[in-house]
């Protein structure tokens, strides 16, 4: 019996594992060809230091990240537990191969790993890494590469400087189930100029696609980044807590019931975070639980609109 109005990752890991599967989440000193000229600078108008999370320093050696996230998650959940390998920041596929077999191998050395989980874009997954990735799954690990779309608005897209199109997104994915990964989208709520219509749109692509999971985020604004500047200026108006709920349960009812939900928000610390206060660390479960509530209030859930086949996406 799953404990939310919609397929959770918590869920989809008992379902899959009968046990607490806990992320590691380890930062790497990569960059992105939207911040080293390959495509732009600067990167995304959103982002602040490649989305690392501020506890992590990619200068500490992976496997000593690692490592500490282990104990560290031992000592709270205790020792019946298997790992993921979390690799966020920045993008995590743009490197040689020799580099990227390396980074992900180093994950094989740690006890009851079960998975790896790679952040990249839609436009740096060339045939040769998602053959590399692949070559883990048949190895017995569950591997999830996570795309960043964002939106399917390409307007949107160059509005955000995201140097990418809806069809490197499509593509990438395509290309990615050809093999035996999961597919995780990140999009975000409330993007400037965007409508519900524009976020509905979004939720259709990927209820029509073989995506695997989403995470849905609503948009805040960090310090030090261009989007801080245009909200000091006053030019991008941000979803009340309100609204972003409403809009989420919107999205969660448009995509397929089988799509496993890992997020229904974004945090970042309160130092680096300008607005909205909703996406500070500390709200992170009543935001959950206002979600879960307005499903339950309408009598909905996961997949209540989605009009398309239900075997459009066999459960994982």
């Amino acid at each position: 019996m799953r404990e939310r109005p919609y397929y959770s990752l918590r869920d989809y890991f008992l379902e899959r594992y009968g046990r607490r599967v806990q992320k590691i989440t380890v930062a790497l000193p990569f960059t992105c060809p939207n911040r080293d000229g390959s495509k732009g600078y600067g990167g995304c108008t959103f982002c602040y230091d490649g989305s690392k999370p501020s506890n992590l320093d990619s200068s500490v050696p992976l496997r000593v990240q690692i490592r500490e996230g282990v104990e560290r998650a031992r000592r709270k959940y205790g020792e019946d537990i298997y790992f993921f390998v979390y690799y966020q920041s920045y993008t995590n596929t743009y490197a040689d191969l020799e580099t990227l077999k390396e980074v992900y191998d180093t994950a094989l050395e740690f006890e009851n790993v079960v998975g790896i989980d790679v952040g990249t874009r839609p436009d740096c997954v060339p045939e040769e890494v998602l053959d590399l990735l692949a070559s883990y799954a048949e190895r017995g690990l569950e591997v999830w590469l996570e795309l960043g779309l964002q939106s399917a608005n390409f307007e949107t897209l160059k509005r955000i400087n995201r140097q990418h199109g809806v069809s490197d997104f499509v593509d990438a994915v395509l290309r990615a189930k050809r093999r035996p990964l999961k597919v995780c989208t990140h999009v975000i709520i409330g993007l400037p100029g965007e409508t519900r219509e524009d976020f509905i749109e979004t939720a259709k692509l990927i209820s029509y696609l073989p995506v695997d999971g989403v995470k849905i985020h609503p948009l805040h604004i960090i310090k030090g980044t261009v989007m801080a500047k245009q909200f000091e200026r006053g030019e991008i108006k941000l979803l009340s807590f309100e609204e972003y709920v409403s809009a989420c349960a919107d999205f969660i009812e448009t995509i397929p019931e089988n799509v496993v939900v890992h997020r229904v928000t974004g945090e970042v610390d309160e130092s680096l975070l300008i607005a909205p206060d909703y996406c500070s660390p500390k709200m992170k479960s009543k935001v959950m639980r206002a979600v879960e509530e307005e499903l339950r209030r309408r009598g909905t859930g996961q997949g209540f609109a989605f009009k398309g086949s239900a075997q459009l996406h066999p459960r994982p």
